[in-house]
C-alpha cells in the first residue's frame, strides 16, 4: 500500500497513541509538583509522531531516514523515562501502565527500524529527485522483477508435476 499522508502510516498512529496515553497518565497525582520529570516524557513522546510526520513530508529519503532516526530516539527516550519511573517508589499504582507503555514504545522503535531498512536498500533518492524518466525505469523494473517471479512460480510448478 502507498501512504499518501503521514496520518495513514501505522506508526504514526502507534505514535499518537503512545504520545496521547503518557499524556493521559502524566495528569495522574503521581506526577503533581514533578514538572521536569511531566514535561520531559511528554515532550519525548510527542516528538515520536512529530518526527515521523516531518520525515514524511521531506523531499529526499536521506532527509526521511535522518527524522525516522530522531522519532525512534525519541521512542528510545520515552523508554528509558518509563524505565526511571519503574524505579520511583511514587509511581508504583502505575506499573502496569508504564509496562504498557514501555511495549508501545518498543513496537514503535522496531516499525521505525524496518521502514529504516527498507528506505536504505531502496534506489529511490526521494520524491525531489524522480522525474518522467525515473519514474518510467522504476515502473519497468518493478514490472520485470513481476514477471521474473511469475516466470519462476511457473517454472517451479511444471517441475514438480
Amino acid at each position: 500500500m502507498k501512504y499518501e499522508r503521514f496520518e495513514q502510516l501505522p506508526v504514526w498512529q502507534a505514535g499518537i497513541e503512545l504520545a496521547a496515553a503518557v499524556y493521559a497518565m502524566t495528569e495522574k497525582a503521581a506526577f503533581e509538583r514533578r514538572y521536569s520529570l511531566r514535561d520531559q516524557i511528554e515532550r519525548a513522546a510527542g516528538s515520536v509522531s512529530n518526527n515521523i510526520a516531518e520525515g514524511f513530508e521531506r523531499g529526499t529519503t536521506q532527509e526521511t531516514l535522518t527524522f525516522l532516526y530522531i522519532a525512534r530516539e525519541s521512542a528510545g527516550e520515552v523508554r528509558s523515562m518509563l524505565c526511571l519511573l519503574e524505579r520511583i517508589p511514587a509511581f508504583s499504582d502505575l506499573k502496569s501502565e508504564i509496562s504498557n507503555l514501555k511495549s508501545l514504545a518498543e513496537s514503535i522503535a522496531r516499525q521505525l527500524r524496518a521502514w529504516a531498512d527498507s528506505l536504505q536498500n531502496s534506489g529511490i533518492k526521494g520524491q525531489r529527485y524522480l522525474t518522467d524518466k525515473t519514474r518510467k525505469a522504476e515502473q519497468a523494473k518493478r514490472e520485470r522483477d513481476e514477471f521474473l517471479k511469475k516466470l519462476e512460480r511457473i517454472r517451479s510448478g511444471s517441475e514438480s508435476a
